[in-house]
């Protein structure tokens, strides 16, 4: 089964958003799907993560796996979002060795959730 990466549609990076303005999150969401997804993921738009204060917001979630919700992301951020989704899309329980997670990864995550099940249960 797929890894899902969730983008906050209406994310106003902790800014005003002017009318008629479309907000950050969709935008980054508009650059992630402006090419095909990395293999293995598919791209969701969501309304709300809950991280406000955070700017553009992403999360990342696959059945029996960890999810990881990410912060502070921009335009910029886009080829190592992708990257980092397909790199967990194959990870072993959603598990990418640290040193291969790129830097966004590792420094800008808000939160780790262990998976619904365990392969134990």
């Amino acid at each position: 089964m797929a890894a899902i990466l969730h983008v906050c549609m209406t994310c106003r990076a902790g800014q005003p958003v002017p009318e008629g303005s479309e907000p950050p999150g969709r935008l980054l969401h508009d650059a992630l799907t402006a090419g095909p997804a990395p293999e293995g993921v598919i791209i969701r738009p969501v309304e709300c993560l809950s991280a406000c204060d955070h700017g553009c917001n992403i999360a990342i979630t696959k059945p029996g796996g960890w999810s990881y919700v990410y912060g502070r992301l921009t335009l910029e951020d886009v080829p190592e979002i992708l990257r980092g989704a397909a790199l967990y899309a194959v990870a072993p329980e959603g598990i990418v060795p640290w040193r291969e997670r790129p830097v966004i990864f590792r420094k800008q995550s808000l939160a780790r959730i262990p998976p619904m099940e365990s392969p134990n249960d």
